[in-house]
């Protein structure tokens, strides 16, 4: 089923539910779908299109509601948080830090990387290797403690 078709699907049972937070979260995905859609003129986006629409609602629920509670916003980040967990929930399971460890050391193996100069090649295959299992930030933390 494609992500816009189950958005759809959650969004009627968020208002059967009367659950605004889930329909709030909902609705941006699919206004995001629709934007997405709109400014490459396809009918349908790939799965990967899709994956990276996701990930990044998710990211600016995340960075909102870091910033709300730096500035003592606690009305504020839970229900971007609650949003970003609604959302998530559209991506496939994310990966441990072993288990992403485990998947740069190999990609290090692989590539003959020995300092900071290779970081570079390394993030490029780890992006799209671990895309959508894994966060950008944690990905680059352990490929910087591993080459460091």
């Amino acid at each position: 089923m494609s992500l816009e078709k189950e958005v759809m699907t959650q969004m009627k049972v968020a208002m059967k539910a009367k659950d605004t937070v889930a329909l709030e979260a909902l609705r941006a995905v699919k206004s995001g779908i629709l934007l997405a859609k709109t400014e490459s003129n396809a009918q349908e986006l790939s799965e990967d299109e899709e994956m990276k629409l996701v990930q990044k609602l998710v990211k600016q629920r995340k960075d909102s509601a870091v910033i709300y509670r730096e500035q003592n916003r606690a009305d504020l980040a839970e229900p971007e948080e609650k949003q970003a967990e609604v959302i998530a929930a559209f991506l496939p399971t994310q990966l441990s830090e072993a288990e992403i460890e485990a998947e740069v050391e190999a990609i290090i193996a692989e590539t003959g990387a020995e300092s900071m100069k290779d970081m570079g090649k390394v993030m490029g295959m780890a992006s799209g290797k671990l895309a959508g299992k894994a966060d950008g930030k944690t990905i680059s933390a352990i490929v910087r403690k591993k080459l460091g």
